[in-house]
């Protein structure tokens, strides 16, 4: 989709933020569909970057990743400790993308994503999305590329709408973007205690902020995410139900899914040109 100013002619830009992506991760359904979306909005004539933590089990010399020396050095505050955030870069294979990798050391070096070998999640996966989200904000701002639309896969990246809405909410970076989160049968909440809210509460958020998080004594992410975000999309028939009620209920434009594959990125690149028009 292309944008007329004069004879000048501009595409719109998409910030594409995944915790999954194949070939770097698992052959996983929000792998997959995060592979098929950005071919269909390229050919659409939408401007993508993506991003995605570095989890250990990329491979770096397989897939050729670089470190992104001008975009590394910054430091992420978690609860009160400051992280070393290294940003690496790669080729999506069969694409004309750079896909940004998040890396630290202390939070993404061991080779399993977001649960052990045993399927247990990580006592830190609150500390991690926390980590993921500010360092996405963070990289967005230093590239200095303002998206017009800023699509989220994934719970690891559920914080990120709260904070364009609220922490960024003056930053010109973010400031013009509809939001749009996918929501998958992804499930991290479970794992994480009432501290959460104190340690995703950045810059100037209070806890009261994210109450939104808290749902029937639990921390849900998926509702935290949907409440700032502009439009909803379920990632798959397994969602829908979850979305459509409460996309329904909170009167926000959403798009159901559908286990096939290519029907379902469609109709995610088809949402991005309606969502830009209203």
């Amino acid at each position: 989709m292309h944008e007329y100013q004069g004879n000048i002619m501009t595409k719109k830009k998409v910030l594409f933020v995944t915790q999954e992506l194949f070939p770097y991760t698992e052959n996983t359904l929000i792998s997959e569909l995060t592979r098929k979306i950005p071919g269909f909005a390229t050919d659409e004539g939408f401007e993508l970057r993506v991003l995605m933590p570095k989890f250990g089990l990329i491979n770096e010399r397989r897939h050729r990743l670089h470190e992104v020396v001008r975009l590394s050095g910054m430091n992420i505050i978690v609860d009160d400790e400051d992280y070393p955030l290294i940003i690496k870069v790669a080729s999506l294979p069969g694409a004309r993308l750079q896909v940004y990798f998040l890396d630290n050391e202390e939070f993404f070096k061991r080779k399993h994503m977001l649960h052990d070998q045993e399927g247990q999640s990580f006592d830190d996966n609150q500390e991690r999305v926390v980590f993921f989200c500010k360092g996405v904000m963070e990289t967005v701002k230093k590239f200095g590329w303002a998206p017009d639309i800023v699509h989220l896969h994934g719970q690891m990246t559920s914080l990120i709408p709260l904070y364009m809405k609220k922490a960024y909410r003056h930053d010109p970076v973010f400031s013009g973007a509809k939001i749009l989160y996918s929501a998958y049968n992804d499930e991290l909440g479970p794992s994480f205690n009432d501290r959460f809210l104190q340690i995703a509460a950045i810059n100037d958020l209070e806890v009261e902020d994210l109450q939104v998080f808290q749902q029937q004594g639990h921390i849900d992410l998926n509702m935290g995410a949907f409440a700032f975000s502009d439009g909803i999309l379920a990632g798959n028939e397994g969602s829908n139900e979850l979305v459509s009620q409460y996309a329904g209920t909170a009167n926000k434009p959403f798009r159901l899914g559908t286990d096939e594959l290519e029907v379902c990125a469609r109709t995610a690149v088809e949402f991005y040109k309606n969502i830009l028009e209203e």
